[in-house]
């Protein structure tokens, strides 16, 4: 039986979203896969508005991958 996820969401290639720096105006690249990205003009970290179960579900590093699942969780600030 393959594991399917129990939330039931694709997470096939993540997404974009841009945000402006509020400390420059820049555009600031976040894919859905990011927790935080730096502003490439000054250096402005801004943080997703990510709310995944990514932090909570006990299958999310089967799920996402080994990977990805360290490199989200080593960028949070509240753990």
């Amino acid at each position: 039986m393959e594991f399917k996820c129990p939330g039931g969401g694709n997470f096939g290639t993540p997404s974009l979203k841009i945000k402006k720096c509020p400390n420059c105006g820049a555009d600031i690249e976040l894919f859905s896969t990011d927790v935080k990205a730096s502003c490439y003009n000054c250096g402005f970290v801004a943080y997703s508005d990510m709310n995944s179960c990514i932090f909570y579900c006990e299958h999310a590093r089967e799920c996402i991958g080994p990977e990805a699942y360290d490199r989200i969780m080593s960028q949070r600030d509240d753990i």
